[in-house]
């Protein structure tokens, strides 16, 4: 059974920083593109940013220059540093991924990790 377990997330300040991984386990043959979405109270699910298996990253408008994706291939993991936060950046944040595993292929979602950005 393929799982992605999210952590790092919890209450910050305005302007602080938070780092959260995306951790893939199971019998694992490849993971292609993996992602961190978030979703405030209210608000549809939006993307955040993704990267490639090969390390291409795309990122919403309203993080750019605030947050970076980055993979450890070897440990099946993606991460999201998240710089300057802003309480707007408050929201439940979740990770996908494309995942090839010994029983299918997989677009696996973890249960998410609660950001919360206080003024």
């Amino acid at each position: 059974q393929v799982q992605l377990v999210e952590s790092g997330g919890g209450l910050v300040q305005a302007g602080g920083s938070l780092r959260l991984s995306c951790a893939a386990s199971g019998r694992i043959f490849s993971i292609d593109q993996m992602g961190w979405y978030r979703q405030a109270p209210g608000k549809q699910r939006e993307l955040v940013a993704f990267i490639s298996s090969g390390g291409h990253t795309n990122y919403a408008d309203s993080v750019k220059g605030r947050f970076a994706i980055s993979r450890d291939n070897a440990k099946n993991t993606a991460f999201l540093q998240m710089n300057s936060l802003k309480t707007e950046d408050t929201a439940v944040y979740s990770c996908n991924a494309l995942i090839s595993a010994d029983t299918g292929t997989y677009l696996a979602w973890g249960q998410g990790t609660q950001v919360t950005v206080s003024s």
